[in-house]
C-alpha cells in the first residue's frame, strides 16, 4: 500500500485521546494550521510539515491547499438495512398524527418488518451498499447498523447477514447489532417476555456462531419493554458475550437511563425525555450518552438537553439514526447543525460528539476518532480553512474527500 502524503492543508483540528471526553474536555479542539499529513500502512505516521515528502515513499499525493483535515465522522446509531419506506406515513405525521398513533395502527415499525421481511438477501445488500456510498460523502466512515425490522429468526439474521456482507465488501466499516428487541411482533401480542425469551433462545445462539453483532440493543418505551423485562434481556445479552446498547426515555421517561448507568452499557441513545438522576448515574458509570437530533427534527420533538449533559460531565455523541421511518437522513451536515444552534453545542463540542465520542460509542476510539500518530488513517477533507464552518456554514455538505484506513474512498470531482 503506497504512503498517502496530505499537503498544503490550511488546517486541521481534532480532540485527542483514546477514550470519551465530557464537560470541558470535549471543547478543546486541537487546531493546526498549515500541517502537512503522512499516512503509511493505513495509519497516521506523521503530523508535521514539508520535510514530510522527503520521508514519504513514492507517496500518492493529496493537495489540502484551502481546506480542513478533520477524522472521519463516526455515525453510532443507524437501522441500515431495511425493506420499504414510509413516506405516506411522514405525510401522516406533518397532518398531525403521532408517531405512536402511527405505530398502534399497525404502521411505523411493523410496516417495515413486513417489508424487510418480503426483500431478498441480495435485494438488501444492494441497497445497503449505495446507502454505504452516499453516506461516504457525507464524510462518514464507520457506522452502526441494527437489526429489529424481522422480529422472527429468519429476517432478523438476514438483516445481521448483510450488515456482516457490507462490512466486508466496504467502503465503511460496519459494526452490527442485534436488535430483535425492538417491536413486539403481532403473533406474540401481550406476551412480551416470551418474545423475548424466543430471541434469546432461537436467535441469539445462531448470532453468536456466525459473530453476526458485537451489540445487543433493545427498545425501552411505553408499549414495547419495560424496564423490567429490558434489564432481564439485556443481562441474558451479556452473558452470551454482545456489548449492551438501549433505546431509552425517547417518548416517555420510564427510567431507560438509570437502567444504562446500573448495568453499564457502551450507550443509551435518544435520552429526550430522560432525567436529571438518570443522567448523573450515567455520568457515574461511564455510559456514553448517544443523541439523534435528526430524529427530534423529524418527529417535532424537544431536543435531547445536550448543553446540560455536557455540563453534567457527560461524553455526548450523535448519530443520524437514519431509518425508514422516523428519520429517513443521515445528513452529517444538518445534524451538526441542530446539535449547535438547538441542543447548545459549541462547535468544538459538536466535532467532538461526531467524531471522539461517537468512536467510543461504538468501543473503537482507541483507535478511530481523532488525528493522532498510530490511530487509523479515518479521515476527512472539507472545503473550508477552519472546523468553525461546520456550524457557521449550516446545513452544507462541506465534505470534499473522505479516506478509511488511508485509502481515499470518496474525491469529489
Amino acid at each position: 500500500m503506497k504512503d498517502l502524503l496530505i499537503k498544503n492543508l490550511a488546517s486541521l483540528a481534532t480532540n485527542r485521546g483514546k477514550g470519551p471526553r465530557g464537560g470541558q474536555s470535549m471543547g478543546e479542539i486541537h487546531e493546526i494550521i498549515h500541517p502537512w499529513v503522512l499516512v503509511r500502512d493505513g495509519k497516521i505516521h506523521r503530523i508535521g510539515g514539508e520535510e514530510l515528502e522527503k520521508e514519504a515513499l513514492d507517496a500518492q499525493i493529496l493537495d489540502g491547499e484551502g481546506k480542513t483535515l478533520l477524522p472521519g465522522f463516526v455515525d453510532p446509531h443507524t437501522h441500515l438495512v431495511f425493506g420499504g419506506t414510509r413516506e405516506e406515513e411522514f405525510s401522516m405525521r406533518l397532518r398531525g398524527e403521532s408517531y405512536m398513533a402511527i405505530m398502534e395502527k399497525g404502521g411505523g415499525i411493523k410496516y417495515t418488518v413486513q417489508k424487510t421481511r418480503e426483500k431478498s438477501f441480495e435485494e438488501l445488500l444492494a441497497s445497503g451498499k449505495k446507502t454505504l456510498q452516499s453516506m461516504a460523502e457525507m464524510g462518514i466512515t464507520t457506522v452502526e447498523a441494527k437489526s429489529g425490522y424481522g422480529l422472527d429468526k429468519e429476517t432478523e439474521l438476514k438483516q445481521l447477514r448483510v450488515a456482516k456482507a457490507l462490512q466486508e465488501a466496504g467502503p465503511l466499516e460496519v459494526v452490527s447489532t442485534f436488535m430483535g428487541a425492538h417491536d413486539i411482533p403481532l403473533e406474540y401480542k401481550g406476551r412480551d417476555r416470551a418474545f423475548l425469551d424466543y430471541l434469546v433462545e432461537e436467535v441469539l445462539p445462531v448470532v453468536k456462531e456466525e459473530n453476526l453483532a458485537e451489540f445487543g440493543d433493545i427498545f425501552t418505551e411505553k408499549n414495547v419493554f419495560t424496564v423490567e423485562d429490558s434489564r432481564a434481556y439485556l443481562l441474558k445479552m451479556r452473558e452470551a458475550g454482545l456489548k449492551l446498547k438501549i433505546h431509552a426515555d425517547e417518548i416517555n421517561d420510564l427510567g431507560g437511563a438509570s437502567l444504562a448507568a446500573e448495568l453499564s452499557l457502551t450507550s443509551a441513545d435518544h435520552l429526550l425525555k430522560a432525567n436529571d438522576e438518570g443522567l448523573r448515574k450515567m455520568k457515574e458509570s461511564g455510559v456514553i450518552p448517544v443523541l439523534l437530533p435528526l430524529t427530534a427534527f423529524s418527529l417535532k420533538e424537544d431536543f435531547a438537553r445536550a448543553r446540560e449533559m455536557i455540563d453534567m460531565g457527560l461524553p455526548v455523541a450523535m448519530g443520524t439514526d437514519y431509518n425508514p421511518g422516523s428519520c429517513y437522513s443521515f445528513s452529517v451536515p444538518l445534524m451538526i447543525a441542530l446539535g449547535a444552534l438547538y441542543m447548545g453545542m459549541s462547535p468544538e463540542e459538536a466535532l467532538t460528539a461526531v467524531t471522539l465520542n461517537s468512536a467510543a460509542a461504538l468501543d473503537r476510539a482507541d483507535r478511530i476518532g481523532t488525528i493522532e500518530e498510530g490511530k487509523d488513517a479515518d479521515l476527512v477533507l472539507i472545503d473550508a480553512p477552519s472546523y468553525r464552518f461546520l456550524t457557521y456554514h449550516f446545513g452544507m455538505n462541506l465534505v470534499t474527500t473522505t479516506i478509511k484506513q488511508g485509502k481515499i474512498i470518496y474525491n469529489k470531482r
